[in-house]
């Protein structure tokens, strides 16, 4: 089997890029971030969605984004947008898609794999510039002149399966792969056992998505 590296958050999105990644057949090495964010269920949702998907290692790795701060996932002080905004968002991390697709990378290095799996999706998103196709398609060019793997002849390929797929279609995917939504958490401002707020743009994000793929909705709320 082919190894591929899958960054992993707990959210819905890349709990079903995880299980397209082992329906094609790769061995998977899922990598989830500590960065600071406001809460860790979705730490610990990714624990479970790994295990649940068969994921061959789960590792989390730390770095603290609150030292520069600058979004509201970062900086206690800056609040979670509770209604939609133009733009971009303030729950935008500076670098963040730079910083765990760079760590994704040195992992598969080390592996020896030539593909990593990443959720970004540029249909039903927030604005963020680092979930756009031109995105993921510097960095494949960038990590290919970086790496002594692709020096070598070892080229490596970034997988965004999601990317324009829109929420709906993302959820219809996910149960026909056999993923428990339940097991996984979207909130921007979850409490420690997994709750959504319901209000935040993550939350109104997913809400809808099951609505319109005509799936009952297992996520546990705060709010209604």
């Amino acid at each position: 089997m082919k190894r591929a590296v899958v960054l992993l958050s707990g959210g819905m999105d890349s709990a079903t890029v995880l299980a397209m990644a082992r329906a094609q057949g790769y061995d998977c090495y899922a990598l989830s971030v500590d960065y600071g964010q406001r809460h860790h269920a979705e730490l610990a949702a990714a624990q479970r969605v790994a295990h649940m998907l068969g994921a061959h290692e789960h590792r989390v790795v730390n770095i603290d984004l609150t030292g520069f701060g600058g979004s509201s996932l970062t900086d206690q002080k800056i609040a979670v947008p509770q209604q939609p905004s133009e733009g971009i968002p303030l729950t935008y991390v500076p670098a963040r898609n730079t910083i765990m697709m760079s760590l994704a990378l040195a992992w598969a290095e080390v592996l020896h794999a030539q593909d990593i799996f990443i959720g970004v999706n540029a249909v039903d998103y927030s604005g963020y510039p680092d979930c756009r196709p031109a995105y993921v398609e510097a960095f494949e060019r960038m990590a290919n002149l970086a790496t002594k793997a692709a020096v070598e002849g070892h080229t490596l390929t970034v997988h965004a399966p999601l990317m324009n797929m829109s929420k709906a279609e993302i959820v219809r995917q996910g149960n026909m792969l056999g993923v428990d939504f339940a097991q996984t958490v979207s909130c921007y401002q979850a409490d420690e056992t997994g709750r959504a707020c319901g209000v935040c743009d993550a939350c109104r994000l997913r809400r809808a998505g099951f609505a319109a793929a005509g799936v009952d909705d297992p996520t546990m709320y705060r709010l209604t």
